[in-house]
């Protein structure tokens, strides 16, 4: 290690590989100084995003010694320009991405104890969460963090569906695959958190009373959800943490991986 690396963080700059999908991925790693044998992390953001959205969530751990890999979802352009061949393959690949990153994590840091902290914003929390669903971590003792992820009530108008929100997400489209479109991928949101499989789990969701796409009772109705298949579930609603703005989580993020023992 060099002098720089054993007082500040540094940042491999790495390709993850499944199947014919790669994404670009960024692997934090400790000062040298500060290097904890305790475990790992890996996110993901959200639709449309990249994964310098949740670039603090990454810095925050491995300031605290927590080797970290964020990386890009499939045909995201923000954050590369891989293509998917269809959104079958982004189905299939993007939770399994998260297997790839651990096994970057491990060969990086081959000494460090089984703990892990998965997760991500929005699609990214789903997408981690059907990576824990398919087993992708055996072995490992998974810490779930969701964050801008809920249910909205039955009977009631999501922002998905208004005009304006329609507008924007129809612009910000223009950043993903075309095998991603609005009309394709958000009907699969939906299904997969009703149909979800996930049982014995430890999960923690994050989401601002001012986050307008999860909406005022978003966050409980997935808790629920979650509960009832046998997973347990803690929850926090801070004021102030936009559905825009998922950066800000770093500090929550920072504090759920203290309560679990990761620094």
């Amino acid at each position: 290690m060099s002098a720089m690396n054993e007082k500040f963080l540094s940042i491999d700059k790495i390709i993850l590989t499944v199947n014919e999908t790669t994404v670009n991925a960024l692997l934090f790693r400790p000062p040298q100084t500060k290097l904890k044998n305790t475990g790992y992390a890996i996110f993901t953001h959200g639709y449309t995003s990249h994964k310098i959205s949740i670039f603090s969530w990454a810095q925050k751990l491995c300031d605290d010694g927590v080797p970290t890999l964020i990386f890009d979802q499939p045909a995201h352009f923000t954050g590369s320009f891989h293509d998917v061949n269809s959104f079958e393959d982004f189905k299939n690949d993007a939770p399994e991405l998260f297997k790839e990153a651990i096994t970057k994590l491990t060969q990086a840091y081959p000494n460090q104890e089984k703990k892990l902290l998965v997760g991500g914003h929005s699609l990214g929390a789903l997408t981690s969460i059907l990576a824990v669903q398919n087993n992708y971590f055996e072995g490992f003792d998974i810490h779930h963090v969701g964050v801008g992820f809920g249910v909205p009530p039955e009977g009631v108008t999501h922002v998905f569906d208004t005009p304006f929100y329609q507008a924007t997400v129809r612009a910000r489209a223009e950043l993903v695959s075309t095998h991603l479109g609005p009309d394709t991928i958000f009907p699969w949101i939906k299904d997969q958190k009703h149909n979800l499989t996930l049982s014995g789990h430890k999960i923690h969701l994050i989401s601002g009373e001012d986050d307008v796409v999860v909406g005022k009772e978003g966050m409980e109705n997935f808790a629920k959800i979650l509960e009832e298949l046998g997973n347990t579930v803690t929850m926090e609603k801070p004021k102030k943490l936009g559905h825009h703005l998922p950066d800000m989580a770093g500090s929550f993020i920072k504090r759920y991986a203290k309560k679990i023992g990761l620094i």
